[in-house]
């Protein structure tokens, strides 16, 4: 026995080096690969930057605009006249072709114009919305993170007291077999023993089925393998919300909900659509420099090819819109019905956001109660069936009364569990609800596993 210990031990040191493949994860281990990886955040990332870019183009509208062109052309046949290089204009008479050129370099600066101020403040305001959307985002990655976490514990939790009813009821369905062989149970004991053995055996295959699927659910969101997760310590901080008042829950939620927000910026850009559109009316006024150089030659007169001087234009264009088909009228029509349904989406999710701050407040504050009720029940559970395997055991317990003793504690064990992991969860949902959940409140619930 000596000698297998002695070649046992460098394997053992050996291993105790290397990294445990089946090491437990935490919630911010869950929460960096999620960051890393989640497409549903990517996406809104995405679409933030697809929207900013909106601020610059709008700009341009307002700056400098420069352009130059260049024209060419080709006549052939019949007399024609051609731009000598001191600049007169001589008459070929002459049959051949002429070619022409035409430089010219254009630069504009609008002075006055209204409707691209506008357009340029609603996609700053657009801009704003699709930040606060992205925050909403990263926000529900926190709570999307902790809620896939917590259905991971819970149903491993269910399976495992399933797992242990499982073997309760074979325990029972065997000694019932026992007891009929030696003419101390009936038939019907053991036909019922059964039933209950291969019941309480399908729902521990489901139980298993919804393990996989939480752990599936994880996976979506992080991209990683659950491999082993950390648990909920059974002595959490049972602490109502602070403040301890549910209209300051409400009133935060309406200053500070990124969703809210996001709203409210998109009604601000469509007022300054509407007053994009009704500018339609207003005239426009543009600052012009423009250079220009025109030149032609002749195949009849060799050597008379040339260009004239250049010419210098400075200017202002003034435009004054008079009639565009009602397009102008249609665009403000459709600018403020836009504004209408964007206020109407906002009072919706104002009143979303309101009740959303009562309700999680509410169940935070019942959630204490409610997990101190469970665990009372629990405990009153498992003495009730210690108490009837007693009682079965000496005759006076029908083995009906255990098995609904068994399928009692298994149902309040999973109430129990539910309720633990939904009030802190709760707790999330409720600063997500006021705008104020971060990595900080992971963290903080990070500490509570074990």
């Amino acid at each position: 026995m000596p000698p297998m210990r002695t070649r046992l031990l460098p394997l053992l040191l050996c291993l105790g080096l290397l990294p445990l493949r089946g090491h437990a994860e935490d919630l911010m281990d869950a929460y960096r690969q999620a960051i890393a990886n989640d497409p549903v955040l990517s996406t809104a990332d995405a679409a933030r930057l697809v929207v900013a870019e909106n601020v610059p183009q709008a700009r341009s509208a307002l700056l400098p605009q420069l352009s130059a062109g260049l024209g060419l052309a080709q006549i052939r046949g019949g007399s024609g006249s051609i731009t000598s290089s001191n600049g007169n204009i001589v008459n070929t008479g002459l049959a051949g072709h002429v070619r022409e050129r035409d430089l010219s370099t254009t630069l504009s600066q609008p002075i006055v114009n209204l409707a691209a101020i506008a357009n340029l403040r609603a996609a700053h305001a657009s801009s704003d919305a699709q930040d606060e959307i992205y925050r909403a985002a990263l926000q529900n990655l926190y709570v999307r993170v902790a809620a896939a976490y917590f259905n991971v514990l819970v149903a491993q939790d269910n399976l495992d007291v399933y797992h242990s009813y499982e073997d309760a009821y074979k325990q029972e369905f065997e000694q019932s077999s026992v007891r009929f062989k030696n003419g101390l149970a009936t038939a019907a004991d053991v036909s019922q023993s059964q039933a209950y053995y291969m019941y309480i055996k399908s729902r521990r295959i489901s139980a298993q089925d919804n393990l996989k699927d939480a752990r599936r659910a994880l996976e979506q969101i992080t991209d990683h393998p659950v491999v082993g997760l950390k648990k909920l310590r059974d002595d959490l901080p049972m602490q109502p919300p602070k403040p301890a008042d549910a209209k300051a829950w409400v009133d935060a939620a309406m200053q500070g909900n990124p969703v809210i927000l996001a709203a409210r910026y998109a009604v601000t850009a469509d007022e300054h659509r509407v007053s994009a559109a009704r500018a339609g009316h207003l005239p426009t006024l543009n600052a012009t420099l423009q250079y220009g150089k025109f030149g032609s030659w002749s195949s009849a007169v060799p050597g008379a090819a040339g260009y004239g001087p250049g010419v210098t234009t400075i200017g202002l264009m003034l435009n004054v819109p008079l009639f565009s088909g009602g397009l102008t009228q249609s665009q403000v029509r459709q600018a403020l019905a836009q504004r209408d349904e964007d206020e109407g989406t906002l009072e919706s999710r104002r009143r979303q956001a309101a009740r959303d701050a009562h309700n999680y407040y509410n169940l935070v504050l019942d959630g204490i109660d409610q997990v101190d009720a469970a665990r009372t029940s629990v405990e009153a559970a498992r003495k009730s069936l210690a108490s009837m395997r007693a009682g079965y055991e000496i005759g006076t317990q029908s083995l009906t009364n255990v098995v609904f003793a068994i399928e009692t504690l298994a149902n309040v064990q999973n109430e129990y569990t539910y309720v633990r992991h939904q009030f802190i969860l709760n707790k999330l949902l409720l600063k997500q609800a006021a705008g104020e959940v971060s990595v900080s409140d992971l963290e903080d619930i990070n500490k509570l596993l074990e």
